[in-house]
């Protein structure tokens, strides 16, 4: 193979755009941004450099700023690795090659871009053709600098690596955008689907929805682990971050790097020195026998290698000893989402804050079209009743949801931002949303345990209160609709699993070990949690998320496999990379298919409740007895008092007919012992009289006489009935000792009839 003649660097140039690809362009290169030493005391370094091969006319455009203290003759010991098998092996000495200023090699820098080639089209037939199409190929040129002559003779003076890439990969726009719209249009299908009166429908279309969100998360927290990962899966982990609030908007940016320096803070310009300085993304750690030193230079990063940059602020990105910054972890996803590492945690803090006020507007403008469409007759009286005369507490139950939702980003963004300080400003609210979210949430689940227990002590069902109160079940169901009632109290492992989860991936983000060994453990209670408990509504729903939960779980042993703690071959690394991929690809695939096609479904069809097998909890008819009644009645007044609910019973601390604690601990019939003393009896008595005018009316006779008085008996009402019981008497049971109203007399037959 002949090589032109040119300056240092040619062969390492040369070679390492032999593989790999990254961002799609429609024109097939190989480029490599970044150039590592991967040996302690190498002989050359470079804080830049930006190697970029184009096939089609066969040149070669290198950009370097690089440094050599090697003089002497040299031989290049190339290898050029591929998912960790070592696809080529070659060395190349450059006076044979007439590479010139590589015969002898001088020290010096080397600050001028330069080309080289055209290269011979037979020199370039190692390159495989898949090297210049598959996404995210994991391949490494790694050059190994010997010398020849003088006193180091025979020995290793330097070692270089370099990552290619084709501009290929899996982290697309489009995939991000679709997801998203598809997790969008499933909620606003569930809240109409609700908002008509299909709650069984909706239920699992919420259920089902939440499920997918949470697993997109799970994703997205594998990439914010700081084990080296193969590039695919950098790649794909990072279509998720969307979920986790890292989204990057121009302005934006610019608004959080002004809060943080007005409150005290140095914000990161990493992307204004790209120009001058390259930036490592951390992969692979790959294990050759000639590469131990190597290795283990890379793993005392931390203490041997690395310093932090002054101009970059206190805590921002690290250093090496030649000048490029390596980036890992939640680094490094910030990174490549092309977001300052200090702007991280404030920019999903702000998308939280901007998805709250969104929903507001949303629902008070839904509210206003509802009003409207009534008032101008285009809509029916009865349709969304519920939402009209509850929308405040609606409001509320959304927004605790999507606190709900939020809950894992905001928990790894804010004890990720304990440890890194970078400003005042951004520690406050650090502080402010953790613990705010934290204790909504903790609240929230006291207050479904505490009105489920209060339903099983008056009804021996949780589901009847759970179920049956609209302004329980609108603000607080969203942490317990998707479970069965008798697992009402799942919410909080749930809440316990979000927040171990994120306190290991934002804590320890200097050890990979520890979070993989963490997520191992952390997947698994999880998995078997959910298949032994099974707590969610029915079976469709628990298979759904017991398939989450086990994905999650090999995950977490494939970010295990990562780790390389038990030196396996590179080549089963790069394996299981592609594997993640191709098995969380297929899985998202068919989760939104299923997904996509049953909302679609319930959204065309006369009676979407019909599709799903009643829950055995009851919970339908519990709702459907609130929906399809009026409540406005007075003898629906009364019934709900005969059954131990209604108004008298504390569900919510910031309602205006709220009563007191003893409503429901102490709720005792009228006329037993101690109801003259119950804080209930004023508003027992109001309800048993308006019953009691209701039985009246309906024993007025057509000429305005009671029934009972025509039948020459004296009325009975209930203050007349035997204590122990607050049913309201049939009028149309016959009088007795019993105490209960005579039948009515037969009416009058007419005049002149037979």
């Amino acid at each position: 193979m002949r090589l032109p003649s040119s300056k240092p660097l040619f062969a390492i140039s040369t070679l390492a755009t032999l593989l790999l690809p990254l961002a799609v362009t429609a024109e097939s290169v190989l480029r490599s941004s970044s150039l590592a030493a991967c040996q302690a005391s190498s002989g050359f370094t470079a804080s830049l450099f930006d190697v970029v091969f184009t096939p089609n006319n066969r040149t070669v455009a290198i950009d370097l700023l690089a440094t050599s203290s090697i003089e002497g003759y040299v031989l290049f010991d190339i290898t050029i690795i591929a998912y960790g098998y070592k696809a080529i092996q070659t060395t190349v000495d450059p006076c044979e090659a007439k590479i010139m200023g590589l015969c002898p090699m001088v020290s010096g820098k080397m600050t001028h871009p330069f080309n080289l080639g055209p290269f011979d089209k037979d020199a370039l037939d190692v390159i495989p053709g898949i090297a210049y199409t598959f996404p995210d190929l994991d391949a490494t040129v790694r050059v190994y600098i010997n010398m020849t002559s003088g006193e180091n003779k025979g020995q290793t003076i330097a070692c270089l690596e370099a990552d290619v890439s084709n501009g290929k990969t899996v982290d697309l726009i489009g995939v991000k955008w679709a997801a998203a719209a598809v997790i969008l249009v499933a909620f606003i299908a569930s809240a109409i689907v609700a908002g008509l009166g299909f709650t069984n429908a909706a239920s699992h279309i919420a259920a089902n929805t939440l499920a997918l969100l949470a697993y997109f998360q799970s994703q997205a927290m594998i990439g914010l682990c700081s084990v080296s990962l193969p590039p695919v899966v950098q790649s794909w982990t990072q279509d998720f971050q969307w979920t986790m609030g890292i989204i990057r908007v121009g302005f934006i940016q610019t608004i959080l790097t002004w809060y943080q320096r007005s409150t005290g803070g140095t914000a990161s310009v990493i992307f204004d020195t790209l120009s001058i300085v390259s930036v490592q993304v951390e992969k692979m750690k790959r294990s050759l026998p000639m590469l131990e030193p190597a290795v283990d230079a890379i793993q005392k990063r931390a203490t041997d290698v690395v310093h932090h940059a002054s101009t970059l602020g206190k805590r921002s990105y690290e250093k090496t000893d030649w000048g490029s910054y390596i980036v890992y972890g939640i680094q490094r996803v910030a990174f490549r989402a092309r977001i300052e590492t200090t702007n991280l945690f404030l920019t999903g803090i702000t998308f939280f804050y901007i998805l709250c006020l969104v929903l507001v507007v949303l629902v008070l403008l839904f509210k206003l079209g509802v009003e409207l469409a009534v008032r101008l007759k285009l809509s029916k009286g009865e349709r969304f009743s519920e939402f009209r005369t509850g929308w405040l507490t609606t409001l509320k139950g959304i927004l605790f949801r999507l606190t709900l939702v939020c809950f894992p980003p905001v928990v790894v963004l804010c004890l990720w931002e304990f440890t890194q300080v970078d400003s005042p400003g951004a520690v406050v609210l650090a502080v402010f949303f953790f613990f705010s979210m934290l204790g909504a949430l903790s609240y929230a689940a006291f207050k479904i345990i505490q009105v489920a227990r209060r339903s099983v002590t008056l009804h021996r069902n949780p589901a009847y209160i759970l179920f049956s109160e609209p302004r329980v079940l609108n603000k607080w169901g969203f942490l317990y609709v998707q479970y069965r009632a008798s697992a009402y109290y799942f919410v909080v492992p749930t809440l316990v699993y979000i927040l171990v989860k994120g306190m290991f991936i934002a804590l320890a983000q200097r050890s990979g070990v520890v979070q993989a060994v963490a997520l191992i453990i952390i997947e698994a209670a999880a998995l078997i949690t959910v298949s032994v408990i099974r707590p969610f509504m029915d079976k469709s729903t628990n298979s759904f998320n017991i398939a989450i939960c086990s994905i999650n779980f090999v995950n977490a042993i494939f970010l295990f496999v990562f780790t390389d703690v038990f030196g396996l071959p590179g080549l089963v690394i790069g394996v299981v990379g592609v594997v993640l991929w191709i098995a969380n690809a297929a899985f998202s695939l068919i989760l939104l298919l299923m997904l996509i096609i049953t909302t679609a479904i319930i959204l065309f069809h006369n009676n979407p409740d019909t599709r799903y097998q009643f829950m055995n909890d009851d919970r339908t008819s519990f709702i459907k007895s609130q929906t399809h009644i009026a409540t406005t009645s007075e003898l629906d007044a009364l019934a709900a008092t005969a059954r131990g609910t209604g108004k008298t019973i504390d569900l919510d601390d910031d309602e205006s007919a709220r009563s007191s604690p003893a409503n429901v601990g102490g709720l005792q019939r009228p006329g037993t012992a101690g109801s003259n003393t119950s804080p209930n009896r004023y508003s027992l008595k109001s309800v048993r009289d308006s019953a009691r005018n209701s039985v009246r009316s309906s024993m007025i006779a057509p000429g305005g006489v009671y029934l009972s008085e025509k039948a020459g008996g004296q009325g009975h009402h209930l203050r007349n009935q035997p204590s122990g019981s607050v049913r309201a008497p049939s009028p149309l049971t016959a009088s007795g000792s019993d105490g209960s109203l005579p039948k009515p007399s037969s009416p009058p037959k007419p005049q002149g009839g037979k």
